[in-house]
């Protein structure tokens, strides 16, 4: 199981993950001591404990967001998706209708040529 080295708040921690996630974790890592440093920078140091927790609930903040948006664009998606099938079923409804006038008008330009030919 290898092990990465991630930086937060200049201090390093070694974590284990699964063989092919290092850089993930290591992407990861970066991310929480970007929540750090900017959390430093507004609050100043307030103790390892208290900053990390600060950054889970921005980072636990943002997912929620996220998360929220993806719901609601959920329901838009599924909302248009009705949407279309009601605009398919229209548009077959006109279609049908536009070949039974179509047919009909045919059957007129027919019957008008039939009665001149007899003329």
């Amino acid at each position: 199981m290898p092990l990465v080295n991630i930086m937060v708040n200049q201090r390093a921690y070694t974590i284990a993950c699964d063989e092919g996630e290092e850089e993930h974790l290591r992407t990861l890592g970066a991310h929480v001591d970007s929540k750090v440093r900017h959390l430093l920078e507004s609050v100043g140091q307030v103790g390892e404990s208290r900053l990390m927790l600060m950054a889970a609930l921005l980072i636990a903040d943002e997912y929620l967001d996220v998360e929220s948006q993806l719901e609601k664009r959920t329901k838009q998606m599924g909302e248009l998706s009705g949407t279309r099938d009601q605009m398919n079923s229209r548009l077959a409804d006109a279609e049908g209708i536009a070949v039974a006038a179509l047919e009909a008008a045919a059957k007129r330009v027919e019957d008008i040529a039939a009665r001149l030919g007899r003329a």
